[in-house]
């Protein structure tokens, strides 16, 4: 057995049961949960239409590179979002089964074993880069982010010794779960890191279209390198996701686009991994890529449940809005483990302690002390977590 598998922790929601396992819910209040990021707000239904009408392709071996169609979809979608010149079908897009699998399969490609390696990542993180790492080989090394440095790490207060041993960088912007969003300088400055000590960026975009309505989206990766006039995208990969643009976590839908030197042993790799995505899935994702009408609303959906949950507890808590995403995270006035466990004793609402998402590092936790509530249950569902969870730090106060 691969002795490696020792070393994961258990995932979040693991963590999670364990610590309320003994906790008996508010029998009089109905549960409202702000804990898992699994968006609730109704899928397309000419996505859903799509896939019905192409189920005959159920008899269809798909292949690993994904059909034409949907490979140029992507091209145009990255196209137009993020100002691209030019981005090739053919070599620069892989279709994925949602961002996950392709994060943690991404790093068994990129990565050459050396017990000296390094995968570096934010903290707190999606715990996919760590468990990634630790299957590759090597080791995760994880950077600060808290409310001192914005959210984002200080990159440049990275020792080089650990820029010349990190094999893999994965930033997420937005962060997961703190919704800052890099600036176009940081991201610049990265690809200027990965030029001087030859290391991969793999930027986890997932969350890029869940912002203001009257803003323009995040930056990515990839309009960086562009706008340095690099559009080879060379050392550096984007992931995106239908899950939270779409409201289509089912789906399992998303794609890789980048640097063709690196997507192609990539595709290599996928096609000893075995996941290439069935055909009447790529011809919904198409849809979904193609259209963005349904986005439109969807943002403004969760602009209202921000506008209303933030009015409500803005007295009560140190709480701040999100560059983007769809979740908060505020401090707690108390331990933040205790703090869910009371909420949901006393108010049934289920949130995740900060300490879940984060590594101590040198006896220091980023994200003790902090909750993260999703945002993702109805409007009104919302709110009313809002007013209890305002009832509770106020029966805290007394």
């Amino acid at each position: 057995m691969n002795t490696d598998l020792e070393r994961l922790q258990p995932y979040p929601f693991e963590k999670l049961r364990a610590l309320l396992a003994n906790v008996t819910p508010h029998s009089g209040l109905r549960p409202i949960a702000l804990s898992i990021g699994e968006p609730k707000h109704p899928s397309p239904p000419f996505v859903l239409h799509t896939l019905a009408n192409n189920l005959d392709k159920a008899a269809v071996y798909p292949t690993t590179l994904g059909i034409v169609e949907l490979r140029q979809g992507i091209a145009s979608w990255l196209e137009r979002r993020f100002d691209l010149k030019h981005v090739n079908a053919a070599t620069q897009v892989i279709p994925v089964n949602g961002t996950r699998e392709a994060l943690f399969s991404f790093t068994q490609a990129m990565v050459n074993r050396d017990s000296s390696g390094l995968v570096v990542s934010p903290n707190p993180f999606y715990q996919i880069y760590e468990g990634a790492a630790f299957l590759a080989g090597v080791e995760p090394h994880y950077l600060t982010c808290n409310e001192n440095n914005g959210f984002i790490p200080d990159f440049d207060q990275v020792p080089d010794t650990v820029w010349q041993q990190c094999q893999v960088l994965f930033i997420c912007t937005p962060g997961n779960p703190t919704g800052a969003v890099m600036p176009l300088a940081t991201l610049q400055r990265l690809i200027e890191l990965a030029d001087a000590h030859d290391f991969v960026i793999a930027s986890d975009e997932c969350y890029s279209e869940i912002h203001a309505p009257d803003s323009m989206g995040p930056i990515g990766l990839l309009q960086a390198c562009s706008a340095m006039g690099r559009d080879d995208y060379a050392r550096c990969v984007v992931f995106h996701s239908l899950s939270k643009r779409s409201n289509l976590p089912g789906l399992r839908s998303g794609f890789v686009a980048g640097d063709a030197r690196l997507l192609a042993p990539y595709l290599t790799y996928r096609t000893y991994h075995g996941c290439a995505m069935p055909v009447q899935t790529q011809m919904a994702s198409l849809a979904a890529w193609q259209d963005e009408t349904h986005v439109v609303e969807n943002r403004a959906q969760y602009q209202a449940k921000f506008n209303a949950v933030l009015d409500i507890l803005k007295n009560v808590m140190d709480v701040q809005r999100p560059d983007a995403g769809f979740y908060l995270w505020p401090r707690t006035p108390i331990d933040d483990q205790d703090f869910t466990r009371r909420l949901l004793a006393e108010q049934n609402v289920s949130v995740v302690p900060g300490s879940f998402l984060s590594r101590d590092v040198d006896g220091y936790n980023p994200g003790a002390g902090r909750i993260r509530m999703a945002l993702v249950a109805p409007l009104t569902d919302c709110i009313e977590a809002a007013h209890r969870i305002r009832e509770f730090i106020e029966s805290l106060n007394k």
